[in-house]
């Protein structure tokens, strides 16, 4: 596919495109992009070091009011443990993903990310952009500012959590409370302008349209085309178990559907990972032939998709099997998508 997908024939491929058709045309475009055959993965941990929020999101089973008994701040001592732990298990990345909690303060994450870069030789790939805004708009700083304060005290990249689907009219539905679609994006280009790379998620399948799936596609296209500072593009999906929200989980067949759009709409978003966490093994699998080039983490731990009921364990074993059975040839990465080791 020579020419730039417009978001129209996206959205008319997510209607009525033939999913074989479309994984194939993905499969072929992931090729192009990727030559060798390679599928790549991460070692990390997921610290989700509060889990008090104000957000409240309607579709989130993982977040405590404040004042909860079941609410929690980590100590340092904890994380130092996890941290640890992580590194002997061969871990290159951490992410420290929380609730937004009004206890905590600018103060509070530059200790951490000090404490952690003087204690750890690891890359912190972590705080969404609703975290950094919150931080921001706590302390009275701008999102620059905020950003540089965190990126000189050892933050290494953002992830792209708490982007769902970047259009207000879902989000007003889903998660009144967070952080807007237009605030997601600055927050994002700003972090691009500062030197932070990202990532970009979305999470289909909480009553959005086809149209709207696009519509988010498409905002992350456009900031890519300005900034070039996604190294990735990743889709989840919802998961209804213990939530407010609660509702039905979307087909396995609509989540490759939509995989594979995603890799022929970003020309410019060189890595697409499968989602084995919110799919399951099997499915995780299949992305590899649906246009996904790499299959995110092994996930030492993980909380949020677990506090909704989905729960998937993978090792590196598992994981080397998996990419070896699809025909392809698994390489473990680190965060900048550099491959540091290969498997036979």
């Amino acid at each position: 596919m020579s020419t730039i997908l417009t978001t129209n024939q996206a959205v008319e491929m997510l209607s009525t495109g033939d999913i074989l058709e479309l994984g194939q045309a993905a499969n072929e475009m992931r090729q192009k992009m990727h030559p060798g055959n390679i599928v790549t993965f991460v070692i990390d941990r997921n610290i989700n070091y509060t889990n008090i929020c104000t957000s409240e999101c309607r579709f989130c089973a993982f977040y405590r009011k404040e004042g909860h008994p079941d609410g929690y701040t980590l100590s340092q001592s904890i994380i130092f443990e996890k941290l640890k732990e992580t590194i002997d298990a061969g871990g290159t990345q951490v992410m420290l993903q929380g609730g937004l909690n009004p206890a905590l303060g600018l103060d509070y994450y530059v200790e951490l990310l000090t404490f952690i870069k003087k204690n750890f030789s690891i890359a912190i790939h972590s705080f969404s952009p609703a975290e950094i805004l919150h931080i921001a708009n706590k302390e009275g700083l701008s999102i620059t500012e905020t950003l540089q304060r965190l990126k000189a005290a050892g933050l290494d990249s953002l992830p792209g959590g708490g982007a769902e689907i970047l259009v207000d009219e879902v989000r007003q539905r889903i998660s009144p409370k967070k952080i807007s679609a237009s605030n997601w994006l600055r927050v994002m280009e700003a972090a691009h302008h500062v030197g932070l790379e990202t990532t970009a998620t979305m999470v289909i399948g909480m009553g959005e349209t086809y149209a709207q799936r696009m519509e988010h596609m498409e905002k992350i296209r456009n900031l890519q085309e300005k900034t070039g500072g996604f190294r990735a593009f990743i889709i989840w999906s919802y998961q209804p178990g213990n939530t407010e929200m609660g509702g039905e989980k979307i087909s396995s067949w609509e989540y490759l559907k939509t995989l594979s759009v995603a890799r022929l709409y970003f020309h410019n978003i060189k890595h697409i990972q499968g989602s084995w966490v919110t799919q399951g093994q099997s499915i995780g699998q299949l992305t590899l032939a649906f246009g996904a080039n790499d299959l995110g983490s092994i996930m030492l731990e993980e909380n949020v998709v677990k506090a909704a009921g989905t729960s998937y364990q993978m090792t590196i074993d598992k994981m080397v099997s998996l990419i070896n059975e699809a025909g392809k040839k698994p390489a473990q990465r680190d965060t900048q998508y550099n491959i540091i080791k290969t498997f036979e």
